[in-house]
């Protein structure tokens, strides 16, 4: 018998642990919403070229484009320290795998995302550089969201691994749901960036009407209805894989009902997603109910991917040979 023992795991510190990681979680969806209003908003220029500075001052003009564009900075550093102090306080607290590779992730990826919007505003570029902006805070939300569920099962047994809990009662899933479920998470990150993509080039007039696009199924695909339409494409084939992934949670691994709560659970995001995507286009006209159907559309999209995300973990974990390790050590 072994242990993973640690004084700061316990009583109150865990509880405080856990209390830093939800806080730093909702701050980095918050982050993500920012930027995605910026970008709506065309806040981005309104603080010149100056970082961490607005127009070289450290209190910004009092335009609301200059005060979206800092508060996105500001909310930005101080989630930037909640994360930085998470990963300090979960590398002291726990030995456990996943923790910490939660923690190192959601670290790595807020400096890169502050790396390049610092880059953004010092040296112009590409759209397509610019909708990677988002895809890389989508993924630090993410591991933040992933941090979350990690710490509040520090006090269950854990797995001999190192990696999570144990799996009694889990059975192993197949290497065909496995592949399923990680290629979905990967496709929703390019469905995610082609979303961003539309929104820096201000292609999402392109295509009017919802489901049709100008009146037509497939439209002239140029300039921004064909942006816009292949986002649309690529957001209905989403939702066939994650139709797939559901029914075959339903279907071939109904023991598990963690994996067929993660399936349903992400097939109604797509569908709200999709649904809040339809909404977009009737609210073009409108500029305020616009702004606030694309929020709601970005925080669908975020909360699908970090449902994908854990799924793809609890697969992985739910391999064969890491189902039938032995269950004899106990890792606390």
């Amino acid at each position: 018998m072994w242990y993973f023992r640690d004084k700061f795991a316990k009583g109150d510190d865990m509880r405080g642990l856990q209390r830093l990681a939800l806080w730093t979680c909702i701050g980095m969806l918050l982050v993500l919403l920012m930027g995605a209003l910026v970008t709506k908003t065309d806040s981005g220029d309104e603080c010149g070229n100056t970082w961490p500075l607005c127009n070289g001052k450290w209190v910004p003009a009092y335009t609301i484009g200059s005060m979206i564009e800092y508060s996105h900075r500001a909310v930005s550093g101080i989630v930037g320290l909640m994360v930085l102090a998470a990963f300090i306080w979960t590398f002291r607290a726990t030995k456990r795998k996943d923790a910490r590779l939660y923690a190192a992730g959601a670290l790595l990826f807020t400096v890169v995302q502050a790396a390049l919007g610092a880059m953004a505003v010092k040296w112009s570029q590409s759209d397509l550089v610019m909708a990677l902006h988002f895809g890389i805070s989508l993924i630090a939300f993410a591991f933040t969201l992933l941090l979350v569920i990690a710490v509040r099962t520090l006090h269950l047994p854990a797995h001999a691994d190192g990696w999570g809990e144990r799996l009694d009662g889990m059975k192993p899933v197949k290497p065909g749901f496995r592949l399923l479920v990680w290629f979905t998470l990967f496709y929703t990150y390019i469905v995610v960036y082609l979303g961003a993509y539309v929104r820096h080039t201000e292609s999402v007039s392109g295509c009017r009407g919802w489901p049709l696009c100008n009146g037509e199924w497939i439209p002239e695909l140029s300039g921004e209805a064909g942006i816009a339409f292949l986002h649309r494409a690529a957001s209905a084939l989403l939702f066939v894989l994650v139709v797939w992934l559901a029914l075959w949670g339903e279907r071939h691994d109904a023991e598990n009902r963690m994996l067929r709560n993660f399936g349903r659970w992400s097939l109604l995001l797509v569908v709200a997603q999709i649904l809040s995507g339809g909404i977009m286009m009737l609210t073009l006209d409108s500029e305020s109910w616009h702004l606030l159907t694309s929020l709601l559309h970005n925080m669908l999209v975020a909360g699908l991917f970090g449902v994908l995300s854990y799924m793809s973990f609890v697969v992985w974990r739910l391999g064969e040979a890491s189902v039938h390790v032995s269950e004899s050590k106990n890792v606390s």
